[in-house]
């Protein structure tokens, strides 16, 4: 079988501005925001969707309820679009260095809730210290929805605690995050926190799916022991003020507890059971390394965590 060389491929019956057409339908998933980005017409946008739907003879993106859901085909393209159209940006397009004392854009940073908590302010200092006339968004990710969110949002750079990354991603490791148990030693007499004693009083456990169980709970079954959780919640600073005053264990990240809103009045202690650690790390869309504000901001991020560290 004989490849088809560019000469042969008729252009004339392709037209380029298609690909950009798809990229904001797949990322908006609605024909009307996709045409908003594109500053075209509703009506121009469907058409444009029928001219790929028949280069490409597949549907592409299929009606589900509001919004147009890519097809299996769409979710294969879509990583080679995204791949030509970050080429022709950043190689064809004529080169302009990126200088942040004149950038006068919005950062956009996706962060989980741990992170935003800790480093939004580090975040804001390092980026307005280099790039005063900038602002800054903070978006929440986690590792269940960072992709459609990056996606979507277009995000620069992400911050936080997501495992197994997908391929198109690539990351760079901060620190490692330990646990403590936060309990108010005002109302919790304790002596030694070992395992009959935290399991003795309520817990409020800090969960971002709701669930009112953890690993920790698989390890006290494992010993014989069980805990009640009286509550949970995805806010860091609401499971604080719970603990404050109650008679009540919580176990939360290390830093978490160090910052000055955890800290009022609580004793931090080291946990009776094992707590898995977690790395926390930037974490940008591979194809990005070229892109010269992405790459500012990771380096800007990354010095003044470590260094706040």
């Amino acid at each position: 079988m004989s490849e088809i060389g560019l000469g042969e491929v008729d252009w004339r019956r392709i037209d380029l501005n298609l690909l950009v057409v798809f990229y904001h339908l797949y990322q908006t998933q609605s024909v009307s925001e996709a045409a908003a980005q594109s500053y075209v017409s509703q009506s121009a946008m469907s058409h444009s969707l029928a001219k790929l739907r028949v280069l490409c003879d597949d549907p592409l993106f299929e009606r589900k309820g509001h919004q147009m859901l890519p097809t299996e085909r769409a979710y294969e393209l879509f990583p080679v679009v995204e791949q030509i159209l970050n080429l022709f940006e950043f190689k064809v397009m004529p080169k302009r260095d990126f200088q942040p004392s004149e950038y006068d854009g919005v950062c956009k940073i996706g962060l989980t809730d741990y992170a935003e908590f800790i480093f939004a302010p580090i975040i804001y200092d390092a980026v307005m210290s280099q790039a005063p006339k900038a602002k800054l968004r903070f978006i929440n990710v986690n590792r269940d929805n960072y992709t459609k969110v990056c996606e979507q949002q277009r995000l620069d750079i992400m911050i936080g605690s997501i495992p197994d990354l997908e391929d198109s991603f690539s990351s760079q490791k901060l620190y490692t995050e330990k646990h403590v148990c936060i309990y108010d030693a005002s109302v919790c007499q304790v002596k030694t926190l070992d395992i009959a004693t935290f399991v003795s009083k309520p817990h409020c456990l800090v969960s971002p799916t709701g669930d009112f169980h953890s690993p920790v709970d698989k390890h006290l079954d494992a010993v014989g022991e069980s805990r009640t959780v009286n509550a949970v919640s995805r806010n860091f600073l609401t499971i604080g003020r719970l603990v404050h005053g109650r008679e009540m264990f919580a176990i939360v990240p290390k830093k978490m507890a160090e910052i000055s809103l955890m800290q009022s009045a609580l004793t931090a202690v080291a946990p009776p059971v094992p707590v898995a650690d977690f790395d926390i790390s930037l974490i940008w869309k591979t194809h990005s390394h070229m892109n010269h504000k992405v790459s500012w901001l990771k380096d800007s991020l990354y010095d003044a965590i470590i260094t706040a560290l």
